[in-house]
Formats: C-alpha cells, structure tokens, sequence
C-alpha cells in the first residue's frame, strides 16, 4: 500500500475531532455504530480495547464494502470512565448524572481510553489510562452541573475540558486521554502507518457517512 496522506475518524465526538486537529493530522469522519454493551465480569481496560478494535474493523470492513477508492487508516477509540472495579458510562438522565457525579466526587478515579487504527488485515491498538482526583463539592453543585447540559454525552458525566473542570482536582497522566483521544499515543499509531502528522490545520470534509 502507498503512504496514506490522511485517515478516517470512526467517531462522532467533537473532542476527537479537535485532538486529531491538534495534532495535525488531516482525517476525514465516518459514522459507525457498535454494541456497546460491557461484558459481564470485563475489566475496564479490556472493555474499551475491544470497542475500539471493534469500531476500527467495522469501519473498515463498511469502507471496503462501499467501494470507497480513497484507501485510508481507520482510526477508532472508546473512552470510559472506572470507579474501582465499576465501569461508568454516559448517563441516561439527568438524575443518573448527578448520582454518578456525587459517586466520583473526593474520589480518585480512572479514566481509560482503547484506540485502535486498522489499514487493511492489520490493526493496532494502545490502550492509556488516567487518574483523576475529583474535589470534594454538594450535591446542588453537581445538579448544577448538569443543568448545564454539559454532562450528557460524557461517560463518567463530566468533561475536563468544559465546565466540568472546575470538579477536578489534579490528575496523573495524559489530559488528552481524559478529554476522548490520548494525542501522543494516536500520533505513535499514525505513524505505524506513515500516516502525516504536524500538518497545517485545513478543514476536514465529511468523509463517508456509513
């Protein structure tokens, strides 16, 4: 295979979308769509390794059965959120946010992000792991929060780099990784596959929609 000069984002988060920027690596968006269920008795670092492996080799497989011409990495990841042996996803209503957030909160939790980038047979995958410290805050504050609407598309119900960093405390490790992509690690993937990075900032197209 010749020298990608971009790859595909199997991914709707818009945080992924600027971490890729950041990076300066050119992608192009597809939409794909996993059973993301746990299974019983999976470790959390092995739950989002297997979703972004996943993701990954679904995407290509939707790629190459549309005929697409443009051949390109796919780039895939799954973030989540652990409290000891409990893994914590996006929740569902208002009210589960605010219980998952008194849950964390004087708490130290794990944030684990899986990436994984398939170009052909080959996929490879990083998994990279948190830890943050939450401060200790009233459950008025974190119905607060979640007034914001901020929480709602977030595992664990709070994003660092938004209002929801007023909650943290400290954190051991990659931020990135906290955010939704571990920008170091997906660079060291991207370049497995000589795809560019540091590359002047353009806007990306729509890629496939799958």
């Amino acid at each position: 295979m010749t020298a990608p000069s971009f790859l595909y984002l199997a991914s709707r988060s818009p945080r992924r979308r600027e971490l890729l920027k950041q990076a300066g690596i050119p992608f192009c968006l597809l939409d794909i769509e996993v059973d993301e269920s746990v299974l019983p008795g999976e470790p959390a670092t092995d739950y989002v390794e297997r979703l972004a492996r996943k993701k990954a080799a679904s995407a290509w497989k939707a790629l190459s059965a549309a005929g697409v011409k443009e051949q390109a990495p796919v780039l895939a990841a799954d973030t989540t959120v652990a409290l000891g042996a409990d893994i914590m996803g996006k929740p569902e209503t208002e009210q589960q946010a605010v219980q998952m957030l008194m849950q964390l909160q004087k708490q130290v939790h794990s944030v684990h992000t899986g990436i994984a980038l398939c170009y052909g047979g080959n996929i490879e995958t990083r998994v990279v792991t948190t830890i943050v410290r939450f401060s200790e805050f009233s459950q008025d504050i974190a119905e607060q929060y979640v007034k914001t609407g901020e929480p709602m598309d977030k595992a664990g119900a709070y994003g660092i780099q938004g209002f929801g960093g007023v909650l943290v405390a400290g954190i051991e490790g990659s931020y990135s990784n906290v955010v939704g992509l571990p920008v170091q690690e997906t660079v060291e993937l991207a370049r497995l596959f000589n795809v560019p990075f540091w590359q002047k900032p353009a806007d990306e197209g729509d890629g496939q929609r799958l």
